[in-house]
């Protein structure tokens, strides 16, 4: 496949799974493009031009030649120098890797986390939260990542990458998207009735049984094992951990169980609080399982796939 043709598969897959809807995801773009036509020349060149054809800020083509033909990829949750030296010391005994494919955001991406927070208010919006509510809250959590990552450096393995001409992108909500659909389609098909037959059931996908074997079951943070599930809402995409806030507001929606990928210590709190079920999947298991989707389709297609990095590889297609 072209490097191109990776970027594009992802962004596509990210949009059908987008659990506000592939008409939000299209939105975005025709906002975008709206945006772009109203600035003044001299504006235009600070514009993401990447934000025409891709809603998702945080997943981005870092570099090399679009068209590059890509046999062999590595893949990683989190790609930084050492992985990039990594790949290179792979690639020194024969390995043959033509691109670093990241789940974690970097370069761009990374600079772009915030903004890509717009979407979870949506997505909160469709557990009966009401949209001025929703939106509110995230507005102060995206100022605050926003801060959070302005000073980090940002380029600092891209610039590996580009030193070894290695190709680089990053998959980030599109993958989250792809595991939040997964998971989310599986809890409605089989209706759990306690908060302790989730559990059992995200044992049994190869990613979290993986994890649970090696030390790192899925956590219940608020609640007991025991209790009704009721209403489910699992929570893993959007950027990266909303507002604490939002638990209050979930649990006055009705939502009895929240399934979150991680959780800060406040939104723990006032789950507790509120008597609302938390429950951490667990971050490596359902970031990997997002990215086994997606990669599926590349090794369908005929691209070799080296996973490293957190990622606990898994085939469920194949051609």
């Amino acid at each position: 496949m072209k490097l191109s043709d990776i970027y594009r598969t992802a962004v596509e897959m990210g949009m059908n799974a987008d659990p506000r809807g592939r008409e939000a995801a299209q939105k975005e773009l025709d906002k975008a493009a709206k945006a772009y036509e109203k600035l003044e020349e001299e504006e235009q060149e600070f514009f993401d031009m990447a934000s025409l054809e891709n809603p998702y800020g945080d997943s981005r083509l870092l570099y090399g030649d679009p068209d590059k033909e890509i046999h062999k990829l590595f893949c990683g949750i989190d790609l930084e120098v050492g992985e990039i030296n990594l790949i290179e010391n792979l690639n020194r005994r024969g390995a043959a890797i033509d691109l670093a494919l990241a789940h974690h955001p970097e370069g761009e991406g990374l600079a772009n986390l915030g903004k890509v927070m717009q979407v979870q208010p949506g997505v909160i919006r469709k557990t009966g939260v009401l949209p001025n509510v929703a939106e509110a809250l995230l507005d102060e959590r995206i100022v605050e990542v926003e801060r959070s990552v302005h000073s980090a450096n940002h380029f600092r393995a891209v610039d590996a990458a580009r030193l070894l001409d290695l190709p680089m992108m990053c998959v980030h909500t599109p993958a989250d998207n792809l595991a939040a659909s997964f998971l989310t389609e599986l809890l409605e098909a089989e209706a759990p009735e306690t908060v302790g037959d989730i559990v059992k059931l995200l044992k049994e996908i190869p990613e979290y049984h993986y994890s649970a074997v090696h030390n790192l079951p899925p956590l219940l943070v608020s609640g007991a094992s025991g209790r009704s599930a009721g209403k489910i809402f699992v929570d893993f995409t959007g950027g990266t951990s909303g507002p604490k806030e939002m638990m209050q507001k979930l649990s006055d929606a009705g939502v009895s169980t929240v399934v979150a990928m991680h959780a800060t210590e406040g939104m723990v709190k006032i789950a507790k609080e509120a008597k609302l079920n938390l429950l951490i999947a667990g971050h490596m298991a359902s970031d990997s399982l997002g990215l086994n989707l997606f990669l599926d389709e590349l090794a369908c297609a005929g691209v070799e796939i080296v996973a490293g990095s957190g990622l606990i590889r898994w085939q469920r297609k194949t051609a």
